[in-house]
């Protein structure tokens, strides 16, 4: 009883020809209407899930580090359908659905509208879609990409504008080896410890395997065989700090962060004073 109600609200609130655009996408996507992923959950996420009120919506969106939701004010619009397709080409990121009125009103939502919210540094970012001709499922997908910081954001060549684009000005990079044995457990305390500079500090994991990050680690003077090793980094003045690690510890972590981020403190407090002095003069 409950599942046909359930049904019978569905065909209410879409229009019939985006219901049955929408089920040809059923067996592409593995679609099955559920609330949404609690946040941790090691499945793969994939799938599509329809937002129709406010609560629903704010829900989903809190339940996850990094998630995505499609503003249409139209189901059956081509800018719709391309975001459908980009969906199932990101498999690690949870997507909502929405073309209530309310819904887009609450969300500040005037166009046609892809919006990424992350817990990392209580960011939304908005792609609005004003000429669906000039957007298709690639650059939706780059857009998610170049955007989604979460705790720990693995450095490539597509994150690395999403990282130097953000507010959080220091970033720490921890540099190791993901086929190490010790690579999961390096990597919870490196994400508990993340937790602890939410909107102070962007955590980075750089795979040392990766050719393209060997420039990385010449750039903070590193060595391979110095790894695991941290580096912190301040991007408007390039001051940085670097710390091998025997292994990683929440403790180490945060005594580290907590030096740099004194250390900086005093510095801007000094050029404050000297700025003050100077105009006095």
């Amino acid at each position: 009883m409950a599942s046909s109600q359930k049904g019978r609200a569905m065909e209410i609130s879409i229009s019939q020809g985006f219901l049955v655009f929408l089920f040809s996408w059923v067996f592409l996507l593995g679609y099955a209407e559920k609330g949404p992923m609690p946040q941790g959950t090691s499945e793969d996420v994939n799938e599509l899930v329809l937002l129709e009120d406010v609560n629903a919506t704010d829900a989903f969106i809190k339940a996850a580090e990094v998630v995505v939701v499609g503003f249409f004010q139209d189901s059956e619009l081509p800018e719709a359908s391309e975001f459908l397709t980009m969906v199932q080409s990101v498999q690690d990121v949870p997507f909502g659905f929405c073309t209530s009125s309310s819904v887009l009103s609450y969300y500040n939502v005037t166009v046609n509208t892809v919006s990424l919210f992350r817990v990392v540094d209580n960011k939304r970012q908005d792609l609005e879609i004003r000429n669906s001709k000039e957007i298709d499922a690639t650059k939706l997908r780059r857009f998610v990409r170049i955007n989604e910081l979460r705790w720990v954001t693995e450095y490539n060549s597509l994150t690395a504008v999403g990282l130097f684009s953000s507010m959080v000005e220091t970033h720490l990079l921890l540099f190791t080896d993901k086929s190490s044995p010790n690579h999961t457990e390096r990597m919870d305390k490196y994400r508990e410890a993340a937790q602890l500079f939410q909107g102070k500090i962007l955590f980075i994991l750089v795979d040392s395997r990766a050719k393209a990050n060997d420039r990385v680690l010449s750039y903070f003077h590193l060595k391979k065989s110095q790894l695991p090793a941290v580096a912190v980094y301040h991007t408007p003045d390039e001051e940085q700090d670097v710390l091998p690690l025997g292994e990683v510890s929440v403790e180490a972590l945060k005594d580290f962060c907590n030096r740099f981020l004194q250390r900086k403190h005093v510095k801007d407090n000094h050029k404050l004073e000297d700025k003050v002095f100077k105009q006095e003069l």
